[in-house]
């Protein structure tokens, strides 16, 4: 089989620290183009990773036909790139958040769709180990139908959201992103979306839950959101409690926890103690063997799913629609929230 070409289109921080080695580790792929501003930064990241190719324009990078591409350029950037991306013929992964504007989400689903191409959303935790099986068991109705979801995502990355250091990690990283990235608001910066994207969607790929409003408040300095709490009400009558903060100490692994409620049980999903039981009201009840750490999050998955399926084979844990759910979930959030807490509808979810 000859080998994929890929092109990488924002490769800024952490696609050079997780994206492209992914990639160039792989033998059945070859890194072709590669795409970010300033022209010293991208002869590093081209000579580094041995690329073929590497402009500052994306379409330059694109007009090399790639048959998979990553797109990990800052969040207001992505629909642009994920699209011409597609246009191009190209299996794409997208960086999360997938956008800021839901229309412009299900936009890159649609037009996936109709060109038969995957579009691979870069929620990791979707591909630890188990959780396709906890899904299964939630939608195949071991709870019953879903009545309740509590979830909530305390990370470490208060750094990034506040303050003008960020992580102390980029000090010895290959790339230090801009801090505006993630507290300008106006191009998808905040807790909300650099994080919450992780937790909302990780809930609605599990449950298959579509949320029809949300209710929120936000706790915000200097304008950028640092912790949310949200009422969801869902289209089969479920309510739901998503919160979250950047509230974890660096270094530490995020608290990220779920419980799902429905007529027949209940499930408890402890991803930072690696814990998951199920008990359900005909006495039933039962727990994953998880191993100390199984459940530490990294993004592999979804790099090797973007691979795998474009060579016919494995599955999309983390598809555009839930991306695109996601999205709008957060935008309908952050303007409840500058509306007093008053509910806002999701038309597409």
């Amino acid at each position: 089989m000859a080998k994929l070409k890929a092109a990488v289109i924002g490769a800024g921080w952490y696609a050079a620290e997780n994206h492209i080695p992914i990639l160039a580790a792989r033998a059945d792929v070859v890194l072709d183009g590669v795409c970010r501003l300033g022209r010293v930064e991208l002869a590093r990241v081209r000579d580094a990773f041995c690329f073929a190719f590497a402009s500052e324009d994306h379409r330059e990078v694109l007009a090399r036909k790639p048959d998979i591409a990553v797109v990990a350029s800052p969040h207001g950037l992505h629909f642009e790139h994920a699209m011409a991306a597609l246009e191009a013929g190209a299996h794409v992964l997208i960086e999360k958040p997938m956008t800021i504007e839901p229309d412009q989400a299900w936009a890159l689903v649609d037009r996936a769709r109709m060109l038969g191409l995957h579009l691979v959303v870069a929620n990791g935790f979707h591909y630890l180990p188990h959780l396709p099986a906890v899904r299964a068991m939630l939608r195949e109705g071991r709870l019953g139908p879903i009545e309740h979801v509590l979830c909530t995502f305390i990370s470490a990355t208060r750094p990034v959201f506040e303050g003008t250091v960020g992580f102390k990690r980029w000090e010895t990283s290959f790339f230090r992103p801009a801090l505006s990235t993630w507290q300008d608001p106006a191009q998808g910066g905040g807790f909300a979306y650099g994080q919450l994207s992780h937790s909302v969607a990780l809930a609605l790929w599990l449950t298959g839950l579509r949320p029809a409003s949300v209710s929120a408040q936000t706790q915000t300095r200097g304008g950028v959101d640092l912790a949310s709490a949200a009422a969801i009400a869902f289209e089969n009558g479920a309510v739901g409690a998503f919160s979250g903060a950047p509230g974890m100490p660096e270094g530490r692994r995020g608290l990220m926890r779920l419980v799902i409620v429905g007529a027949e049980g209940m499930m408890e999903i402890e991803l930072d103690r690696d814990h998951c039981k199920w008990r359900r009201h005909d006495g039933e009840e039962g727990s994953l063997p998880l191993a100390p750490d199984e459940w530490a999050y990294h993004c592999r998955g979804p790099v090797h799913a973007l691979v795998d399926l474009a060579q016919g084979r494995g599955d999309n844990l983390s598809p555009g629609e839930t991306g695109a759910a996601t999205v709008a979930v957060i935008q309908a959030l952050l303007e409840s929230a500058r509306g007093g807490g008053r509910p806002v509808p999701i038309e597409r979810s």
